[in-house]
């Protein structure tokens, strides 16, 4: 098993690389404005986690590490290489847009602890900057290198996994008027909203090498890392301080977004709507926040949402048994633990 802190590592040493990509991949020739609103979060940082699961994903299936690998000069299985550096770099394209169009649809002000882009520059900036990144994410995944066949498969995964992404976003507006959601119709949402994402970072390197009897195992590890990782999230917006979060601790509940926790607090016979009695961000305090969060434990929620998301961490790791074992797989698996068990 691989601890956390050799995880933070291992992700921390892959960030660099990406984040190199992804300088290199925002076009300078667009209209200034626009350029700014389009570098504006990727320049507030990020944890990049679903490009280096896809660099780790690449590593394990050409039996490399980071010492070894080249990111840009990945092998295939029929000899060629293909640069899996610009996959990550569109995922994060991916990821960075559905955030500009998230803050947007949600209002939000704060994103990484920066101001969110339409607040920076304004709504207008904020559509076309994730249009931008939405657009540049195709264009960079054709630039891998990949033989036609795999690159037409790559494109269609991502593809599909946007479409995911949208259905999945329509869903969760739709919550926020629908209070009888159940547990199983809110993990269904976070599934296409963020598992989806997960799900392709993990399995495009085996599309694009020509692994193909690792694709859709990959896929699982990261939907079932990803569903997770959501779940954790809920957790941490109840749990984690407002200045470790980069947002304001409970926004959830203020906002009245459906978690795991919030839907099955629900079916316990929580009165969720009156947790905070119709607070709205700015006006809510830490007490309140606290006697919230105090009554979802007593409901036994929060633990629920714990156990389920450790449950899909486990059933995921299982998914690795595809890949050779080494370092790579093991830090897959790590990362796996990791996300489940992170301070922010």
């Amino acid at each position: 098993m691989v601890g956390h802190q050799a995880v933070e590592a291992a992700l921390e040493r892959r960030r660099d690389p990406v984040n190199q990509g992804l300088a290199e991949a925002v076009p300078a020739v667009i209209p200034g404005r626009l350029q700014g609103a389009t570098q504006h979060l990727l320049e507030a940082g990020g944890k990049r986690l679903r490009p280096t699961m896809l660099l780790l994903s690449a590593e394990a299936l050409a039996e490399l590490d980071f010492e070894t690998a080249s990111y840009r000069q990945m092998p295939a299985v029929d000899g060629d290489t293909v640069d899996v550096l610009s996959a990550g770099v569109s995922i994060e394209f991916v990821q960075t847009f559905t955030l500009v169009h998230d803050d947007l649809i949600d209002n939000d002000d704060v994103r990484r602890g920066a101001p969110s882009v339409h607040r920076e520059y304004d709504t207008s900036m904020a559509i076309l900057a994730g249009d931008v990144l939405y657009a540049r994410a195709f264009e960079v995944l054709l630039q891998t290198g990949a033989s036609p066949e795999r690159a037409l498969r790559a494109v269609g995964r991502l593809a599909s996994a946007c479409t995911e992404i949208c259905e999945g976003q329509s869903v969760d507006i739709a919550f926020e008027h629908h209070q009888s959601a159940t547990v199983e119709e809110y993990l269904d949402m976070i599934d296409r909203k963020t598992a989806v994402l997960f799900a392709t970072s993990a399995c495009l390197p085996a599309i694009l090498l020509g692994h193909d009897d690792a694709v859709e195992p990959l896929a699982e590890y990261g939907r079932d890392v990803g569903r997770a990782f959501q779940i954790h999230d809920d957790l941490l917006d109840l749990t984690t301080p407002t200045e470790t979060l980069g947002k304001q601790r409970g926004s959830d509940l203020i906002e009245g977004k459906q978690t795991l926790v919030t839907t099955h607090a629900r079916e316990q016979g929580v009165d969720i709507d009156g947790l905070l009695d119709g607070a709205t961000a700015g006006s809510v305090s830490n007490e309140e926040i606290d006697r919230a969060v105090e009554t979802l434990a007593e409901a036994g929620s929060l633990e629920f949402a714990r156990d389920r998301a450790r449950k899909f961490v486990e059933n995921g790791k299982r998914h690795l048994d595809v890949l050779p074992d080494g370092e790579p797989r093991r830090l897959l698996a790590g990362t796996a633990d990791y996300l489940v068990e992170r301070e922010y």
